[in-house]
């Protein structure tokens, strides 16, 4: 069974969700609420002093009394919801009239996202350039709009391809079943100042009540600031009503007038007068025509026009009643109606957003060296490749990307900028196939500008990424080692390493998200059963000396070579086979393996001092081609494998003593071979090892090691 998905719809916060005083986005999303079939999953936060919530659903968010001289208030208020949101854990973040709130959340919380236009986009802040839209677009799951007008307002000077990701859904109301009685009222409804054509009405109003003295005129609203006073005993100032009482008072009305100079957005009390049954007057601005189909339209903005077509309604009974009847019958924009169609909206994304989590089969690319520039030496032992496999082998769609091949590939011409080549590459790649999953390892020719953007394509992809190599402290390059991972860990959802994190957390060096994985055994690379052969030599160990170099590497020595000095001069019985080490050179591809099933035994030996979990892909390659393995204590890979398995050493005097002990044991030397590996493809094959990775990336609930 599908969870119900959550929603949280975010008012701005000065946008009051009361009875007593909503406004027009408080009024739109309670509207909608009511026939909303997601009424119980929906959460709606905002901040507001008083008590009478128009919904239980309601969460206000708490705000500083006094705002700081040095904070933004829309930060905290946005990192307040932050804090509830790790409670609920939302699907969807519905954000209405904030693209700064959108822009601050988008980076910090990987959700869906609805952004509500209720007002010109260029007169917001985060949205007044084309630049900073287009960003909103690109980021944005849906743009949603109160009218064509806010719309147009939003692509101008941009570029309409991305359109489809916008939606216009026009402020609705409820229709009314009964036709009430009228009063010769004549109302408006608004902000009683300029911009709203206030004056205009005052001028207009005081003309009709002078020459038709059986009708009223009120004016229901408010202002704050300086406004004109209309004085007549005909006309009322009411001051604000609540929302209904407005309904109310527009039942008993004649006429309605809306003559704002303002663009309105959309100009709900058009719609609201309207539909109730008032022969409604409006300017032609903004979103108003997009209120109603019957109505009369101001052809000028003055009081001269205002009040002859005030008269003619007056004078003209039938043509007043026509439209009275008609806006009543014939109400454009109905909560039912567009509350279906907005859930329909959230019901794509939520259906997008379950995809990673329900079906059984996802997009994943996998980005890693291949080595197709070193002639595919590093097949056997390439974990990126493993990863493949077990994708693959668990039913996923995998799609491989060699980073540094394509760069080497690419440098055909001396001019060309290959980096910014594979960027787009990438780019268009990434937009093509939409992964779910984007995992990578061990590079550092990733952009972080087009990690950013190709997020922007599927916010729902989960980026992965993992690091083989040694991160201990005693280790010189395991600094750079670690610095590879720290590049992209704010960037990424997830980071694995195959070194217990508390490694690296001791070294106060904070990754997000970090999890150990064992290096993998794959049935096809890993395929051989040397416990059941007859090899030659006792004791097996390869260095590599560099992927790159793969030369052996003069004049220097490290821990390693000093180790294995001290072992062969205890082991004079014992026909090591030992590579990359003194005048040996390392071995690779097809020639590694050869040598290695040619041995009874072999070393897990690896740079540094014995750490915490860490090992090469060199202990794949033993154990599970059914090599009998001598492993460091230390490491504590005794937790993992017991001594019917593997075999643990202290010191090189105790690997010594045992190594000779096993070469003279043969039978016991194939049982715990023959156990090591059957223990190791168990456990950590590469099918549970990339279902581990996709079950911890994807937040799955998952034992660890």
């Amino acid at each position: 069974m599908i969870k119900k998905s959550k929603i949280a719809t975010i008012l701005p916060y000065k946008e009051n969700y009361t009875f007593s005083k909503a406004q027009a986005a408080a009024i739109w999303v309670n509207d909608f609420f009511k026939f909303s079939k997601f009424k119980n999953e929906n959460f709606i936060f905002g901040n507001t002093n008083s008590k009478d919530f128009l919904t239980k659903n309601y969460i206000n968010v708490p705000l500083k009394k006094k705002k700081s001289k040095f904070s933004s208030r829309s930060i905290e208020y946005s990192d307040n919801f932050l804090k509830l949101e790790q409670k609920y854990n939302f699907d969807i973040i519905e954000i209405h009239n904030r693209p700064l709130i959108f822009n601050y959340l988008y980076n910090k919380i990987k959700k869906k996202f609805i952004l509500y236009f209720h007002n010109d986009p260029i007169s917001m802040k985060g949205s007044k350039s084309s630049s900073e839209r287009l960003s909103l677009l690109e980021k944005v799951d849906k743009i949603i709009f109160v009218s064509k007008w806010v719309q147009n307002r939003f692509f101008e000077k941009i570029d309409k391809k991305l359109i489809d990701k916008t939606e216009v859904v026009y402020p609705s109301i409820h229709k009314e079943k009964k036709l009430l009685t009228k009063s010769k009222n004549i109302v408006f409804v608004g902000k009683l100042n300029d911009s709203k054509g206030y004056d205009i009405y005052k001028d207009a109003i005081l003309r009709i009540l002078d020459e038709f003295k059986d009708w009223k005129a009120f004016s229901i609203g408010d202002e704050l600031r300086k406004r004109p006073h209309i004085i007549h005993p005909l006309h009322f100032e009411l001051g604000f009503l609540k929302h209904k009482e407005v309904l109310k008072f527009l039942n008993k009305s004649e006429i309605a007038v809306v003559p704002s100079r303002w663009e309105e957005p959309f100009g709900r009390t058009a719609l609201e007068s309207s539909s109730r049954a008032c022969a409604t007057i409006i300017s032609n601005r903004g979103g108003l025509p997009e209120t109603t189909d019957y109505r009369i339209l101001l052809k000028r903005l003055t009081a001269d026009e205002l009040y002859f077509q005030i008269k003619d309604l007056i004078l003209n009974k039938k043509l007043r009643k026509k439209i009275q009847i008609n806006g009543f019958k014939n109400v454009k924009h109905q909560t039912k109606e567009n509350a279906k169609l907005i859930d329909s909206i959230r019901d794509k994304l939520i259906h997008n957003f379950n995809l990673n989590f329900i079906k059984n089969k996802l997009r994943i690319i996998n980005i890693y060296n291949a080595g197709q520039k070193l002639n595919h030496r590093l097949y056997n032992i390439s974990i990126g490749k493993k990863f493949t496999n077990g994708f693959i082998r668990n039913g996923h769609d995998v799609l491989e990307i060699s980073d540094r091949d394509f760069i080497k590939q690419n440098r055909n011409l001396a001019f060309e900028n290959t980096n910014q080549k594979f960027q787009k590459y990438l780019i268009e790649t990434f937009r093509n196939y939409n992964p779910d999953l984007f995992i990578f390892g061990h590079t550092r020719n990733i952009d972080l500008s087009t990690i950013d953007q190709i997020k922007s394509f599927n916010k729902n992809m989960i980026i992965s990424q993992w690091n083989e190599d040694p991160v201990m402290p005693s280790l010189h390059y395991s600094k750079r080692n670690l610095e590879n991972i720290s590049i992209y860990s704010d960037v990424v959802d997830h980071n694995f390493v195959t070194t217990h994190p508390s490694v690296i957390s001791d070294q106060k060096i904070r990754i997000k998200n970090l999890h150990f994985f064992f290096v993998p055994v794959d049935k096809n690379i890993e395929c051989y059963d040397v416990f059941k052969l007859n090899p030659t030599k006792d004791l097996f160990y390869a260095m590599s000396h560099g992927v790159n170099r793969a030369t052996l590497k003069k004049g220097k020595t490290d821990e390693r070579i000093i180790f294995l000095d001290k072992l062969v001069n205890k082991l004079d019985d014992i026909n090591c086979d030992f590579y990359g080490f003194k005048n040996k050179e390392p071995i690779w591809g097809n020639q590694f393996y050869e040598s290695l099933i040619n041995s009874k035994m072999g070393l897990n030996l690896s740079r540094g001092l014995p750490t915490k979990y860490y090992s090469s892909n060199r202990i794949a390659s033993l154990i599970g081609n059914g090599l009998l393995t001598f492993v460091d204590k230390k490491t504590q890979i005794g937790d993992f494998f017991n001594k019917n398995e593997i075999v643990l050493y202290e010191n090189i005097t105790d690997l010594s003593e045992k190594i000779k002990f096993y070469k003279k044991n043969s039978k016991l030397r194939k049982k715990i071979a023959y156990l090591g590996k059957k223990k190791y493809f168990k456990f950590f094959n590469e099918k549970i090892t990339t279902k581990f990775i996709i079950d911890k990336s994807l937040g799955k609930s998952t034992k660890s090691y």
